[in-house]
């Protein structure tokens, strides 16, 4: 599996042939957009900097758009959505999402405002292997309660977003002194498989934008 991401809370995943993006920025948005076409468009909340599936079809080639609470299995990765809130741009619903593939758990909480999930979404959200976590403030999670949330999910790997052109000027910072690390090298892409997770607890990983 390869993750990329592309600013605010877009990245995009890979895995074989399987191109799925999550909360491209649209063409809309006052925000650099990056167009690639993928198989399935996961989209948190109704906002241009997070619902730019006009940036993921290609020609002929129409992506499979989720882009609310519900069960899905497209491609043999199984989706579920729960309901949630942000306030993100003003006040609207956000789903949080988890994804299963190649025996991998992706936690997606997009534009999360609550730090207080609701009981059926915490029983649902077990063994998550890779948790992407809102961290700036201005409408999402601030870095502190985007911290303690994350590590009671017991990710093996905590992957922050919505930070640098958005929200708080120094959420990244904040955010990994509360993990305990003065300062994190970001990398260009995370490749990652199964086997690579044993063993990872809560361990932050910053992605460079593309």
């Amino acid at each position: 599996m390869v993750i990329s991401y592309q600013g605010i809370e877009s990245f995009k995943v890979t895995q074989g042939d399987l191109t799925i993006a999550l909360n491209p920025v649209s063409k809309s948005s006052k925000h650099k957009s990056i167009n690639f076409g993928s198989d399935i468009t996961i989209i948190s909340a109704n906002h241009p900097d997070l619902n730019g599936q006009d940036n993921t079809s290609r020609g002929e080639k129409e992506s499979f758009v989720i882009s609310g609470p519900g069960e899905y299995e497209v491609k043999d990765v199984v989706i579920k959505g729960f309901l949630s809130e942000s306030e993100y741009g003003g006040k609207k619903f956000n789903t949080v999402y988890q994804l299963s593939l190649e025996g991998m758990n992706l936690c997606f909480l997009g534009a999360l405002s609550n730090p207080v999930l609701s009981p059926e979404t915490l029983e649902s959200l077990e063994d998550i292997d890779i948790l992407f976590v809102p961290i700036g403030g201005d409408g999402v999670l601030d870095p502190a309660s985007a911290y303690k949330l994350a590590v009671s999910l017991e990710p093996g790997i905590i992957i922050p977003m919505h930070f640098g052109e958005v929200g708080e000027k120094k959420a990244l910072e904040v955010f990994l002194k509360e993990g305990g690390e003065d300062k994190s090298e970001s990398i260009d892409k995370l490749v990652i498989k199964k086997k690579d997770l044993e063993g990872k607890e809560g361990e932050i990983v910053v992605l460079k934008e593309e």
